[in-house]
């Protein structure tokens, strides 16, 4: 089942129909641990609507925040290890890599996220930005992993290489964070063999693509949660991106007017163009 908010209310996609869900508030679903269960019963006493609109469908999110996991496939490492090593830091993210506890950081709050169609952008004071497709945990308030959504965590490398101590501002802005369409609510965790695909395109050509699987995340998604809630709360639920795969190469810099179309398997597609 997906679960969409939009503009004309909450809808559950099941089996190619649409159901409007009545008298619930996103915060409130977000937060439960039981999200499966309760979109089950709610579509089983539903009946399909006509009123669900692709046109419509808004960010996955309200006042949940967004946190990130950093360096958690290797291709991540190496990218990072060869954007610091002038800094000085060329050795702290192998060090992540291979360490206990992941990299947490704070990515953005629900009114900076972008939705599906909507207008990322790049800090008008970088000159090295690339898009990072994540797969993203929806999280209950007590922790539990309740569903999935495709996640752009935009970078601005050159800042984050010039000192690693410049993370946040490489990564937290305005229109720096993109969820959606969705979130796939499933009782069970996805197979290792999903794939994430990513294809950035310029004036109608691919400008780049890539693509990975979930086989190469480093670290199971439910620790990263964990590690998240320890001495954090969340009462209205939180969202998780789990890290990229997927890293351009360093020629490579997103430009104004590019679309960023990162797909992974069973979620769908979230498409964005850099304003």
């Amino acid at each position: 089942m997906k679960l969409y908010r939009t503009e004309d209310g909450i809808f559950i996609s099941s089996e190619g129909s649409f159901y409007r869900l009545e008298g619930e508030s996103w915060d409130a679903l977000m937060a439960r641990d039981g999200l499966y269960d309760d979109c089950l019963a709610a579509v089983k006493k539903a009946s399909p609507s006509h009123d669900f609109s692709d046109e419509a469908i808004l960010p996955p999110i309200e006042n949940q925040e967004v946190w990130a996991s950093g360096v958690t496939y290797y291709r991540s490492r190496t990218a990072r290890m060869e954007e610091a090593k002038d800094a000085g830091g060329g050795d702290f993210y192998d060090r992540v890599y291979s360490a206990e506890r992941p990299e947490l950081f704070f990515k953005a709050a629900g009114h900076r996220v972008v939705g599906h169609g909507g207008k990322v952008r790049i800090r008008s004071d970088a000159k090295w930005s690339v898009p990072e497709p994540e797969l993203t945990l929806a999280l209950s308030s007590s922790g539990r992993i309740t569903g999935y959504t495709i996640g752009n965590d935009m970078s601005s490398r050159d800042i984050e290489g010039e000192n690693p101590l410049y993370l946040p501002q490489a990564k937290v802005y305005d229109g720096s964070c993109a969820l959606g369409p969705c979130i796939l609510v499933r009782p069970d965790p996805l197979p290792k063999d999903v794939r994430i695909d990513l294809t950035i395109l310029r004036a109608g050509e691919i400008a780049f693509a890539g693509t990975t699987t979930l086989n190469e995340l480093k670290r199971e998604p439910q620790l990263l949660a964990d590690y998240l809630y320890r001495d954090n709360s969340f009462p209205y639920g939180c969202f998780l991106m789990t890290g990229t795969g997927i890293v351009p190469p360093d020629a490579f810099t997103l430009h104004s007017g590019d679309r960023i179309d990162i797909s992974i398997e069973q979620i769908g597609t979230l498409s964005n163009v850099v304003a």
